[in-house]
């Protein structure tokens, strides 16, 4: 938690008057700032400050404490279901043979099903580069045959001497 919100919790909130809420979500209406501490005192729990920004900002009553672990469990929660996508390279060449170009292709279908993406790149070499048609079918046939399990996310394009081409896996949803 930053610093920041730590201080619009009761001293630390500096507005005059607040639309308080109570700790059962009840409307108490618009209330002076030391009004607010009193009521939040009395029942021994905190007055945060939830919309800063309304006129005039909102207070509610409640146990900061626990809602600041809360919001931690929240996120840890989070961070633990969060799928980290990583990009694997295939480099074909515009000249590639059926069985390096089957090996490749048997690669990048291991790592579309494992989940990460794939980038399928041609390095065109030399004079190869004035036949860019040739790798273009190529990364057109790597995307055919991978049509059932991948989406094209980018299409092919050129960069400099090679030229990319980036599927996703399906999703399963």
């Amino acid at each position: 938690m930053t610093i920041a919100k730590d201080m619009m919790v009761n001293d630390g909130i500096r507005a005059r008057e607040l639309r308080l809420i109570s700790a059962d979500g009840e409307q108490l209406g618009v209330k002076s700032k030391q009004e607010a501490l009193k009521i939040a005192e009395a029942s021994n729990l905190d007055l945060v400050l939830v919309a800063p920004t309304a006129k005039p900002p909102v207070a509610r009553i409640m146990d900061y404490g626990k809602f600041r672990f809360e919001q931690q469990k929240k996120e840890r929660e989070a961070r633990k279901n969060q799928k980290v996508v990583n990009i694997k390279e295939v480099r074909l060449s515009p000249s590639i043979d059926v069985n390096d170009f089957n090996t490749k292709l048997r690669n990048a279908r291991k790592f579309l099903e494992k989940g990460d993406k794939v980038k399928a790149s041609i390095r065109f070499k030399g004079r190869a580069i004035t036949h860019k048609e040739i790798g273009q079918k190529v990364l057109d046939r790597l995307a055919e045959e991978t049509a059932d399990i991948a989406t094209i996310e980018q299409k092919a394009k050129m960069d400099g001497r090679s030229m990319f081409l980036v599927l996703a896996p399906k999703s399963d949803k």
